[in-house]
């Protein structure tokens, strides 16, 4: 804000309102650039591109948060201080293989953890309550008689559930965990490619963002559908993917334990990733 303060002799409030209104009205006409699968067809089509790219199948989309950092916010106690001593508010997405963002969620509190952001959303309660249009579990292969449920991928801050996958946790993993956590971590890595491009081309968030917090999320939401607009329009660099400058990963633990249909779901996966469908490298990159 200093800085286009000097370069157009602008006053701060001036420059405050202009930054406001144009990002209400970037918001406004471009907010359906970011938007989930309508049917269940649409899903299959995503799920489709991560079996392509991932070699993961039944995959909807990749679900991280990240920290973007703030000047602390005036009167707001420790509400944004995150666990990492620093003031943020958090940025919750779930992306397809293409890289382009289709659910955000902005604005959380710093101090929140994934999970909890996470089961907050519009998009998780529609996820719970079977709203989202996901397709019926069917046969991943002609040769596989069990249904595998679509669902998505996350890191271990998220739940487990018969919807949502995460990598096996602990020390001295089996080697077939080993390897269903990195068939997971191909599908979930389009995430964190995902914030790379936005950070890279939006370099806003190289460093803390210094306006109040509801400016900060509106700041926040233009970037992310200005980031599918460019992307249908422009393509993008793989190098631009490759580092995430200006985002914090949140790594807290605040999850509850899947139930049994959860981790049977994990266990078909990871028996599918080992005995039915295994990548000729998989051994050598979990030794």
């Amino acid at each position: 804000m200093r800085e286009l303060h000097y370069n157009y002799r602008l006053g701060q409030t001036t420059l405050s309102t202009i930054i406001r209104e144009v990002c209400a009205v970037i918001w406004d006409k471009l907010q359906t650039c970011v938007s989930l699968p309508a049917s269940a067809s649409d899903w299959i089509k995503t799920a489709d591109g991560f079996e392509k790219h991932a070699n993961f199948p039944h995959c909807l989309g990749s679900i991280d948060g990240k920290h973007i950092r703030l000047i602390q916010p005036a009167d707001s106690g420790s509400l944004y201080y995150n666990y990492k001593h620093f003031f943020s508010i958090v940025l919750l997405a779930v992306c397809d293989a293409n890289y382009n963002f289709m659910y955000i969620d902005v604005g959380a509190y710093g101090k929140s953890s994934d999970s909890a952001i996470f089961q907050e959303t519009d998009f998780y309660k529609k996820l719970m309550s079977n709203t989202l249009n996901i397709p019926e579990p069917l046969q991943i292969s002609e040769n596989s008689t069990t249904l595998f449920p679509y669902v998505f991928v996350g890191d271990e801050a998220f739940g487990l559930s018969t919807n949502v996958m995460r990598p096996f946790g602990g020390n001295n993993l089996s080697v077939d965990k080993r390897i269903f956590n990195y068939r997971l971590s191909r599908a979930r890595r389009y995430i964190e490619c995902t914030f790379g491009i936005l950070t890279n081309k939006w370099r806003i968030f190289h460093r803390p963002l210094n306006v109040h917090t509801e400016l900060a999320k509106s700041i926040v939401r233009t970037c992310c559908v200005l980031h599918n607009f460019v992307r249908a329009r422009d393509g993008y660099s793989y190098d631009d993917t490759l580092t995430v400058t200006g985002f914090e990963t949140i790594t807290q633990r605040n999850f509850t334990r899947g139930g049994r249909a959860a981790t049977t779901t994990r266990d078909n996966f990871m028996n599918y990733f080992v005995n039915e469908n295994p990548l000729s490298w998989q051994n050598n990159c979990i030794n």
